[in-house]
């Protein structure tokens, strides 16, 4: 399905507040009346009142004009008011959708951070809605005003309207036929100050990179040359501006010029002398300010709304975006995930390849894999070996440079990012904890998770303590006063109940104790479904059914006493790590 267009979204976002559209017309309407009014009143002042040696019936003429200028005065605060009904929630909806942009193209199979995102939720994000509300004013203010105006001179004189409006529209049709190449040129200077963006913040990121290959000269050179192209790009839309001029001089001097031209033919067939001032008064009180409104309006920011807002949607999600995976329903008592049915292996890698960089030192080259659906893997190595860079690669987080990752006997390349987050969990050693109840942190992932389930999961992994000390399910949680094994504790609860088959922990409970993470790993491997585990700990291959050992050579598995025969790094690491606690039995020794 394509992505929503601009227009498109600008009329689903005013057709969800009709209620809010409707004020701010209704006030604009009433915001209107001195445009409608001035030009008769004037008139009436002047012919049946000044001139006519009535001076206070002219006053009086001219008083009743002040009071409908204060009516619309007071309709104009309203106006805003309705405007920041619209505009608020619309802008809360764009910048959900760049979220949801970023965080596909972050967490897809071979996705990256993307730094342009950075741009569109701030500097572009606040340029939408500026210019929507902006765009909503001008255009209801032209349509309001210039009507009113128009409707006043066709009261007045209908041959004065024909002589108005004939040059208004004129100048409308030059400014308009020239809008679409507008667009174009501003287009092309959202995107230049984008890729101007990624240039800039790519070269910073790797500025020790560039400094120590001597690159500096073609780094400076590629982002100087983004530099001219958005400077390009710039001076080719100012000059745009003459465009806006000349529609500006057609449509909303020429009446003027023309009434002022036609003054005596007027008077000759009738009109006195206060329509032509009342005439006169429309058009340089109402239809040009409209219309000049409009102009720089719709050519200044109407061009930076449509064409930021295509940027936006462009990089965001189509309207079938990917969402939080839909949970099991019916969850009334304490029970697990669903095992899922007998089939492929859960995990299976299949000459695996992958390094930093195409002259870098491969993490794993030629590394293959399988894991049976309900088996416990722990991945243990000393630091830096890429045991996280594996949890990555089976999470489908980074592409393999060659080989490939099965989940459930499906290609992780190949599957969607909603799809890929039904199927595994990952939770890396940085806990991601939000500000709001206990519950809800817990739900994240199975919004539909029952009370009793949520504390008898809390009570399996340990977390019933912190879930004491801060209120219960429904107390606010704020994770700046949470240490780094209470957030990690709340992160494990969160992934226990997700329904995802496969979890991956990398390094998930390297805060925790000892003894509580014992019981949170436990907790896990009786969880139906498969669990992978990245060691902080010797005590946690002991737990697991088989060992992936990592030190920089030929990958070993097996269970801990075969790799105590067999691999000197393993036996190395059990002797290193000495835990304050006894080391549990083996899954093996468990086993007979």
């Amino acid at each position: 399905m394509s992505r929503p267009s601009v227009r498109r979204v600008t009329w689903r976002a005013l057709r969800a507040r009709r209620g809010d559209l409707a004020r701010l017309c209704g006030w604009s309407l009433v915001e209107s009346l001195p445009a409608l009014l001035a030009g008769l009143l004037v008139a009436r002042a002047v012919d049946d009142g000044f001139l006519a040696g009535r001076l206070l019936d002219g006053l009086a003429w001219l008083g009743v004009l002040a009071v409908t200028v204060l009516v619309g005065a007071a309709a104009t605060g309203r106006t805003y008011r309705s405007l920041g009904a619209l505009v608020e929630p619309f802008r809360d909806e764009v910048a959900a959708q760049v979220v949801r942009g970023a965080l596909r193209d972050a967490t897809r199979a071979g996705g990256r951070p993307d730094s342009a995102a950075v741009t569109r939720l701030t500097h572009q994000m606040e340029i939408v809605r500026d210019t929507f509300a902006g765009l909503l004013m001008v255009t209801r203010g032209f349509l309001f005003s210039a009507g009113a105006a128009l409707l006043g001179l066709l009261a007045l004189a209908p041959v004065v309207a024909v002589l108005a409006a004939a040059p208004l529209l004129a100048g409308l049709v030059v400014f308009l036929a020239a809008l679409p190449a507008m667009v174009g040129h501003q287009r092309a200077y959202v995107r230049a100050g984008e890729q101007l963006g990624q240039a800039a913040s790519a070269a910073l990121a790797g500025h020790r990179d560039v400094v120590a290959c001597g690159a500096q000269a073609r780094v400076v050179s590629d982002v100087e040359r983004w530099v001219s192209a958005q400077a390009a790009a710039e001076r080719t839309l100012a000059r745009m501006a003459v465009i806006r001029s000349l529609s500006l001089g057609i449509g909303g001097w020429l009446p003027l010029v023309v009434l002022l031209s036609a003054a005596p033919w007027l008077v000759g067939r009738g009109l006195t002398a206060g329509a032509v001032l009342g005439a006169l008064i429309y058009v340089s009180t109402g239809l040009q300010p409209a219309l000049h409104t409009l102009v720089q309006g719709l050519g200044g920011g109407g061009l930076r709304y449509a064409v930021t807002l295509e940027n936006i949607l462009r990089a965001g999600p189509g309207p079938d975006g990917p969402h939080l995976p839909a949970p099991a329903t019916g969850t009334p008592r304490f029970h697990p995930p669903a095992r899922p049915v007998a089939g492929p292996p859960a995990v299976e890698v299949r000459e695996l390849t992958f390094g930093y960089g195409p002259r870098a030192r491969p993490v794993l080259e030629n590394f293959s894999l399988t894991l049976a659906d309900g088996e416990h893997l722990a991945v243990v190595g000393p630091s830096g070996v890429g045991k996280s860079t594996l949890a990555a690669l089976l999470a489908g987080l980074v592409p393999p440079q060659a080989g490939t990752v099965h989940l459930a006997g499906a290609t992780v390349a190949d599957v969607e990012p909603a799809d890929l987050a039904r199927m595994r969990v990952l939770v890396p050693q940085e806990a991601y904890v939000f500000t709001g109840s206990l519950a809800d942190n817990l739900r994240y992932l199975r919004p539909d998770a029952a009370d009793d389930l949520l504390e008898g999961t809390v009570a399996a992994l340990g977390a019933g303590p912190l879930a004491t000390r801060l209120g219960g399910l429904d107390a606010p949680v704020v994770p700046a006063l949470l240490s780094a094994g209470e957030r990690q504790l709340i992160a494990a609860v969160r992934a226990w109940l997700a329904p995802a088959p496969l979890v991956v922990l990398d390094e998930a409970t390297c805060h925790l104790d000892p003894a509580l993470e014992a019981t949170v790993e436990s907790a896990f491997a009786r969880r139906p479904g498969s669990l992978v585990v990245i060691a902080h700990r010797i005590s946690s291959a002991l737990r697991a059914d088989r060992v992936l050992v990592l030190d920089g050579a030929e990958p070993v598995v097996g269970t801990h006493e075969q790799l105590m025969a067999r691999s000197a790094t393993y036996r190395a690491l059990v002797g290193c790590w000495d835990d304050p606690v006894a080391l549990p039995q083996t899954a093996a020794t468990r086993r007979r």
